[in-house]
């Protein structure tokens, strides 16, 4: 039998490439004369370049410094791809904090690709963020200005966005001949009960008054640039929002995107059975996540879905394990993922045996 195995990472615990590596060990051991194909996925966020650089063998790395190191990858049909979760993203910092984060170095490294005269297109992938800043810092960087009613420049994070009075997007960088486009790993809007706010702000340590605050902020930003919401809008802290009045970006689906780069649809056309994963499986998994999108184009060939993920809101059946299940503690599915990855593959290979 045939399998593919296309996980994303475990965030913050273990990466899509560990994962897959863990699936695989553990499937063989039962099934030791089915044919496996590693195909780690990602979805915009953390992993992404990794991803990206792994099937694209002759990609180069380009560094640069300000303040502290940052980087993007150069493909070879003259694409940029610069990842937000590696320069500013939630598991970059050790402490967190909604108000003040922002995204200024992800647009220091937007504006490295973008004067660079081997670039023709630029790639941002803006999953997995730590700040609800709309992109602002971004824009900074990118030699935008954001002045309050006093004419002085506004603090950087989701704390300064309530008071812009003006925005001067004269002096920034210019965009490359190709244009951009924004890799997405939701379809939030930018504000309301399914916004950047009020949906994953708390996981960037938002409380509830920081919350109410940050929409706030995002809603007078909308107001203040006249733009439309739209679907997307509300990733990373509503990034994608800020680089649209930017830089004119178009809005793709990441995952759907990274699948695509790496092969997958063709890789699964070809094989039996299809393993995926995620840290957890819930809602937003349907709306761009890796497990929904491996789902949907599993299911449009009419093949078979297991799940391997840490947790999952809904009965996954015979068809997939939660490590939180396995595991003799949550603190031990987190610390020892590996561990249990195994052993939830095991599991897995034995029910299809029978």
């Amino acid at each position: 039998m045939k399998v593919v195995i296309a996980p994303d990472s475990f965030k913050g615990t273990i990466t899509n490439f560990e994962v897959a590596r863990a699936i695989a060990e553990g499937w063989s051991t039962v099934r030791p004369l089915d044919e496996l194909t590693l195909l780690p996925m990602a979805d915009g966020g953390e992993g992404t370049l990794e991803t990206i650089a792994a099937s694209q063998l002759d990609s180069i790395t380009v560094s640069s410094t300000v303040g502290s190191q940052i980087s993007w990858l150069l493909l070879r049909n003259d694409t940029a791809i610069v990842e937000l979760a590696r320069i500013c993203g939630i598991t970059q910092l050790k402490d967190l904090d909604p108000m003040r984060s922002h995204t200024y170095l992800f647009g220091e490294a937007l504006k490295s690709a973008a004067l660079d005269s081997r670039v023709k297109q630029i790639v941002a992938t803006v999953g997995g963020s730590a700040s609800t800043d709309g992109g602002v810092g971004a824009l900074i960087a990118l030699g935008a200005r954001f002045l309050n009613d006093k004419g002085e420049l506004i603090q950087f994070g989701g704390i300064g966005l309530q008071d812009i009075a003006s925005i001067d997007l004269v002096g920034m960088t210019l965009p490359p001949v190709g244009g951009v486009t924004c890799l997405v790993d939701v379809t939030n809007p930018l504000l309301g009960s399914t916004g950047s706010a009020r949906i994953f702000s708390p996981q960037k340590g938002a409380s509830a008054d920081q919350v109410v605050q940050l929409e706030a902020g995002l809603a007078h930003f909308k107001k203040v640039t006249g733009q439309e919401d739209f679907a997307g809008a509300g990733a990373a802290g509503g990034a994608p929002f800020g680089l649209r009045l930017g830089w004119k970006v178009n809005i793709e689906s990441g995952a759907m995107t990274i699948a695509s780069l790496i092969g997958l649809p063709e890789a699964i056309a070809a094989t039996d059975v299809v393993i995926t994963g995620e840290g957890r499986l819930d809602s937003q998994s349907s709306f761009g996540k890796v497990a929904g999108t491996v789902r949907q184009i599993a299911e449009g060939q009419k093949k078979k879905v297991l799940y391997c993920v840490g947790s999952s809101e809904e009965d996954l059946g015979v068809d997939g394990i939660a490590l939180v299940d396995i595991a003799p503690s949550i603190t031990d599915a987190m610390t020892n993922p590996s561990k249990w990855l195994i052993q939830a593959a095991k599991e897995l290979a034995q029910r299809i045996e029978r």
